[in-house]
């Protein structure tokens, strides 16, 4: 299957009804936000920020069935293949941007993670853990590629192509500039917040991320200077 058509079928399974980021997700965004949602499926939880948050949404999804259903709800959508890149939104022209269970399956995810940041004020980015301890074991002691209930798919029909784990991720945020502001996960059915040891123990992950100040500037320097340049 094409990684970029991978959002009807993310590494949790069939994109249908609600996931344990959504709940999360809509706690996060405060009231009146604008929110971009890359990979947003069917437009489900574009719909309920809508309706609970009134936040004002925008989707961008590859799949054209996908992107039919979004218009059926109402939700504004935009027809794009995210490896392609986010040229068309301004610098800080959301306040969230959301990746759900989506930068696994990207061809480009480094470069979608800086768009991401570019056009969004914060970034809320899941994942499948791939350094969690069933992944380790199976292919320890089986010799065979993992499945999971995170990661269901078998070697050949997964549209995951390229998988990481928590501490791959942290790593990346440590080397761009980018902070964690809040991090969950969710590990045989349970939702905490992360702590040490995660690496291991979570199977999926939902991180809020942000851009740090430059160096030799606050976070109040950089907020004043991000409203003189819009």
């Amino acid at each position: 299957m094409n990684a970029r058509r991978a959002r009807r079928r993310t590494a949790a399974g069939p994109a249908v009804g609600r996931r344990w980021q959504d709940e999360l997700i809509e706690r996060e965004i405060p009231p009146g936000a604008s929110v971009l949602d890359l990979g947003c499926g069917d437009g489900q939880l574009l719909e309920r920020l809508a309706a609970g948050r009134k936040a004002r949404g925008q989707g961008v999804e590859f799949d054209t069935d996908a992107v039919v259903r979004c218009m059926a709800r109402g939700v504004p959508v935009l027809h794009a293949d995210l490896d392609q890149g986010l040229q068309g939104f301004p610098d800080g022209s959301f306040d969230y941007v959301i990746l759900e269970e989506t930068l696994q399956t990207l061809h480009r995810p480094m470069a979608v993670l800086r768009e991401m940041l570019r056009v969004g004020r914060r970034g809320i980015v899941s994942f499948p853990n791939f350094g969690h301890r069933r992944v380790r074991t199976d292919l320890v002691e089986r010799g065979r590629m993992p499945v999971t209930g995170a990661l269901p798919y078998r070697w050949h029909d997964t549209p995951n192509i390229h998988l990481f784990t928590l501490d791959d991720f942290l790593d990346w945020t440590r080397d761009h500039g980018v902070g964690i502001v809040r991090g969950y996960t969710q590990s045989e059915g349970a939702v905490r917040d992360l702590a040490e040891g995660d690496n291991l123990l979570a199977e999926e992950v939902l991180l809020v991320t942000e851009a740090l100040p430059e160096e030799g500037k606050s976070p109040a320097d950089a907020d004043v200077a991000d409203r003189e340049g819009r």
